[in-house]
């Protein structure tokens, strides 16, 4: 495909925070030609937070939020009317943009280097590292496995904690309800209206970070709040690749990689607050060890009630406040491997409606989760190759059906750790 952009710049108009509403507004255009606008709805926020580090902090979502409106027409060139960026600020973004577009870029048939690098405006800080003071822990919630498992190993731990979780029409999970923690719930008012119209203008679309996105809104929700730790809920199934362009990797989401998670936190610590920590308690964790931990410590209670399936419950404007599995996708089909070795047969057939490894319509998607037959690996947040095949393996010793397909015996090592945030690796004992 080849494709250009009809537009010159894209262009990071204006970001606004209203102290009285809560609400953030954050602005975008073309040229200044077609404009975008959302808003995210806080909760008011305490008299005394850090003004200063909220600004910081704003420049950050700002930026990283923008991605939703400049995939539409990708230029290559961007420019900021507010705000400027050190050198250091300008590589990372351009990283941010580059990589966390990495699924758009190969779908969409472009090059890599298409997409914009920024510019560095400032050779120092514009605004300086102040003394930020906070306490307290902010903990994203999404109804799934990880991020439940992560409140249950608090709870059990008595750490206590705020449970987060991003809404776009007010409606959340209500398996979220079931935790010993205060939900706040911050609603993301997308311009809808603005994207359909782009979009019959034949503009592009695709995936963009949304973990950056959401870690972005969580960080300004803590800076409201006068929290200093805010904890994502993310093993390691976004290390591999799913293709390449030259040398260039292809990932469903890059930014819930264990580099990403390093880069936003270095940004954070150096750019908004040194004394602020991001990132994942679950970073040096298999998802088949995720698996087993969520099976031993929180199976029983939420079991029935929670769900990593995107078909089912995160369509745009969908309901998603009661969990289910459509048993028809990549997130299902990967759920059932790495359940399959530690949830009894007729247990797990009965929270997905039926055995996966005996439907038809999910052989490619197994054999692509698998690595058979060179079938291309789904794009979603799953488990390895590798280590798929030791689950498929487990569960066949714990009663399963076989594929009607051969599936290679792996060595895969579910104990073993990868590498993590010291501060992270501490926060949870099990």
């Amino acid at each position: 495909m080849s494709y250009q952009s009809p537009y010159k710049e894209f262009i990071f108009e204006q970001a606004t925070f209203d102290e009285e509403s809560g609400v953030m507004t954050l602005r975008y255009s073309f040229d200044g030609v077609v404009a975008f606008a959302e808003t995210i709805q806080f909760e008011v926020p305490a008299a005394n937070y850090d003004r200063s580090t909220l600004d910081r902090a704003m420049l950050l979502a700002f930026i990283v939020a923008g991605i939703s409106y400049y995939k539409c027409h990708p230029t290559s060139q961007v420019r900021l009317r507010q705000g400027a960026l050190t050198p250091a600020q300008a590589a990372f973004f351009s990283e941010v943009y580059r990589d966390g577009l990495s699924q758009f870029v190969y779908e969409n048939g472009l090059q890599p280097d298409y997409i914009a690098t920024f510019t560095a405006t400032s050779v120092d800080d514009p605004v300086g590292i102040n003394d930020y003071v906070g306490e307290g822990t902010l903990v994203l919630q999404s109804g799934g496995k990880d991020s439940l498992l992560v409140a249950t190993l608090l709870e059990r731990n008595e750490s206590p904690y705020y449970a987060w979780y991003l809404s776009h029409n007010r409606t959340y999970p209500m398996v979220i309800d079931s935790l010993r923690a205060t939900l706040r719930l911050p609603i993301r008012r997308l311009d809808l209206e603005q994207l359909r119209a782009q979009a019959g203008a034949g503009g592009l679309n695709g995936h963009v970070p949304v973990t950056f996105i959401n870690l972005s809104f969580a960080l300004i929700d803590a800076i409201l709040h006068s929290e200093s730790t805010v904890v994502a809920a993310i093993g390691r199934e976004g290390e591999e690749p799913h293709a390449y362009i030259g040398d260039y990797a292809v990932r469903h989401q890059w930014s819930k990689t264990w580099h990403a998670e390093q880069l936003f936190s270095d940004y954070v610590r150096s750019f908004v607050a040194s004394n602020l920590s991001v990132g994942s308690p679950l970073r040096s964790l298999s998802e088949l060890k995720i698996a087993q931990l969520f099976a031993e410590h929180a199976w029983d209670r939420f079991g029935h009630s929670f769900s990593s399936c995107n078909t089912a419950n995160y369509q745009q404007s969908h309901d998603n406040s009661q969990l289910t599995w459509c048993g028809e996708c990549p997130k299902c089909a990967n759920s059932f491997l790495l359940f399959a070795p530690f949830i009894a047969r007729t247990e797990l057939e009965l929270v997905f409606g039926s055995n996966l490894f005996n439907k038809p319509i999910l052989e490619n998607t197994f054999k692509g989760l698998l690595g058979i037959d060179g079938v291309e690996k789904p794009f979603e947040c799953v488990g390895e190759i590798e280590e798929l095949r030791a689950a498929y393996h487990l569960a066949l010793k714990n009663g399963y059906d076989e594929l009607l397909f051969e599936v290679p015996v792996s060595d895969y090592n579910m104990e073993v750790r990868g590498d993590s945030q010291s501060w992270a690796l501490e926060m949870l004992q099990y």
